[in-house]
């Protein structure tokens, strides 16, 4: 089709984990064919793509369920090659436990991993050499469940969000130490600008043990000052939050009524919700599947992708239009499906 905007996408991959699967699924980006399915320790939680080495990270944070909500932590991350689709190692980061947030430094072959918090240490985050896939050490965030983690572009700060502490954690990476708190009422994703000088920062916590009264948004952090500056209003609780390359902030609602039958509420389709990055301002919203979890985007950042893990399905939206393009089914045994997200451009 002239018009399809995945048609000079040819070769490129999308992986996408399946929580119950428990896969990690390889989809062909312009013509949506599954191509491979790679069966991983149960519970895969979200991926990350070295792009230098051609290896994918996948976390597992539980053996089932969710946060707050399982029958026990895991400490497994595997590492894929994205090429042969086949695993190359299976790390065991005990005593650590409950690896979920991937942060990758290509240029000093980093991957910062967010864990929980045990008995003796608070939650915090692993570092690994990417080169010898070896634990290097661990930064203390000062709260129990750091969930999410990026970093500056400059590789030297962290930002870890924490659902139930009501601050975001600031780290120095080159001296791996904790060095601010920025007040937020429950924290889920985030992301930096490109000059460092934002973070995007989802809020209040979904499990409803956040501030009472915060209303559901996006909190704009400044870096320089480590305050809020900003907050985006949206109509549901977002989760995922992802920046593309053409400077729009994508944003996943969470739409949801109580149900005393379920924790997670009994779940409407949810909502993709995008602003511009520069002012701030809302561009537009389109419905995509329920529970959204995990965002990303194609490299020129036309297409945005949707995961979500009540639906296992994973939106592939127009970002220029916001429209939907096509939804991907992802194999799973039972809710709930879809999470981790990641691009795979094909090797040059």
């Amino acid at each position: 089709m002239p018009n399809d905007p995945r048609s000079h996408l040819a070769g490129d991959v999308l992986a996408v984990v399946s929580q119950s699967g428990p896969t990690v699924s390889f989809f062909d980006v312009a013509t949506d064919a599954l191509l491979d399915t790679v069966e991983v320790a149960a519970q895969p939680h979200e991926l990350c793509f070295d792009p230098t080495r051609r290896l994918l990270w996948c976390s597992t944070a539980y053996r089932s369920g969710y946060y707050n909500a399982h029958d026990g932590h895991c400490t497994e991350l595997t590492v894929i090659d994205a090429d042969s689709r086949r695993i190359v190692e299976v790390i065991d980061l005990a005593p650590e436990h409950g690896p979920h947030g991937l942060a990758l430094d290509l240029a000093r072959d980093r991957l910062y991993v967010s864990v929980e918090a045990s008995a003796d240490r608070p939650g915090g985050v692993v570092v690994i050499d990417t080169a010898t896939r070896r634990p290097l050490g661990r930064i203390d965030t000062d709260a129990p469940g750091p969930h999410w983690f990026a970093i500056s572009p400059d590789g030297r700060t962290g930002y870890a969000t924490n659902k139930e502490a009501p601050f975001v954690s600031v780290v120095d990476l080159d001296r791996g130490v904790l060095t601010a708190k920025v007040a937020v009422p429950g924290s889920e994703g985030l992301a930096v600008s490109p000059d460092g000088e934002r973070v995007y920062v989802a809020g209040p916590y979904l499990g409803f043990a956040a501030e009472p009264g915060a209303e559901p948004g996006i909190r704009v952090l400044d870096t320089r000052t480590a305050t809020v500056v900003d907050v985006l209003p949206t109509e549901s609780a977002v989760l995922p939050v992802h920046l593309t390359a053409t400077g729009r902030l994508l944003a996943g609602e969470v739409r949801a009524t109580p149900d005393a039958g379920s924790p997670l509420g009994r779940q409407a389709p949810g909502r993709l919700t995008v602003f511009s990055a520069a002012t701030h301002r809302p561009l537009g919203s389109v419905e995509v599947g329920r529970f959204p979890l995990t965002i990303t985007s194609s490299p020129d950042g036309r297409l945005g992708y949707v995961s979500a893990v009540l639906s296992s399905t994973v939106d592939v939206i127009d970002l220029d239009t916001l429209t939907p393009v096509t939804r991907l089914t992802v194999p799973t045994l039972a809710e709930p499906g879809a999470h981790g997200l990641a691009y795979l451009p094909r090797p040059a």
